[in-house]
């Protein structure tokens, strides 16, 4: 049995009355204060342990490099579709800085 089962195991016995603090705190090798301290803290992760966790699967540990490189594919996205409207944006003003005239629409057509 390891410490902290022997701990858990002697917790529970005085819990439920089959023995005293004083004689769980005497085969621990501790005084009285500290086996109720030890008891405090066990109680308390205990109650932490049982709280209701969220329902499915827990999320898998994160790779803070696949993290970075998600980070900076997603930039690089971003900046490529801000190029792109910037060259539809010059396109179309280009279109309308060519001159109204008729004539030299045609001309240019023709090349």
């Amino acid at each position: 049995m390891t410490p902290s089962e022997k701990r858990a195991s002697l917790i529970l016995q005085v819990r439920t009355g089959q023995i005293t603090a004083q004689e769980a705190a005497r085969q621990l090798g501790i005084s009285r204060q500290a086996f109720y301290k030890w008891e405090k803290r066990g109680l308390k992760a205990l109650l932490n342990a049982l709280q209701d966790q969220p329902p499915g699967r827990p999320k898998g540990t994160t790779d803070p490099e696949k993290d970075q490189l998600k980070s900076r594919v997603e930039e690089l996205e971003h900046k490529v579709r801000l190029y792109e409207q910037r060259d539809e944006l010059r396109k179309l003003l280009k279109q309308m800085e060519e001159p109204a005239d008729p004539g030299s629409a045609t001309k240019k057509n023709s090349k």
